[in-house]
């Protein structure tokens, strides 16, 4: 059940990181206060000798503890190597993860330029510097850098964000 979990995690993020998300201003008032429309998702597994097919019914996104969670009902078929079929039907929360796995750090864009040093000129090209912070399993720079540049971000503005997005669906 754990690769179907993962499987629900998974899906779900890749439903919501494929669309287009509008700033949270940009967002009618009236959105703000009606119920989210629930989206399904299909969900099919096989691990331990069983099979399972069913779908997960997103509801909502909350704050638990700090941590965007995905709230909805799963429902489905579960089919051991034996043959014996049950049914589950289970209101469950899923932590959410972003999916970029980078973080801008810096971005400094500095135009040409030139300088009159008493009789010494330099002088200097366009200069673009990018700094991207990767994050990831052994990336521990980039964990740490892009932590400190999300120290601001907050999960239950996100989850509000989320459900608005889902009251527009």
């Amino acid at each position: 059940m754990t690769m179907t979990m993962k499987r629900i995690a998974v899906a779900t993020m890749f439903a919501f990181t494929t669309a287009m998300v509008a700033p949270a201003a940009t967002i009618p008032a009236s959105a703000q206060t009606t119920t989210p429309t629930a989206v399904t998702v299909p969900i099919v597994g096989s691990g331990g000798g069983g099979t399972f097919a069913g779908t997960f019914k997103l509801q909502r996104f909350t704050s638990q503890n700090g941590v965007l969670t995905a709230v909805g009902t799963l429902s489905g078929t579960v089919t051991s190597a034996t043959g014996i079929v049950g049914t589950i039907l289970k209101t469950i929360s899923l932590p959410v993860t972003v999916g970029d796995s980078t973080c801008q750090i810096l971005h400094l864009d500095l135009g040409p330029l030139s300088l009159d040093l008493l009789g010494l000129q330099i002088n200097l090209s366009q200069v673009v510097l990018d700094i991207t912070a990767q994050a990831g399993a052994g990336n521990l720079l980039g964990n740490l850098l892009c932590g400190v540049a999300n120290l601001l971000n907050d999960p239950s503005g996100l989850s509000r964000l989320l459900n608005q997005i889902l009251a527009l669906l």
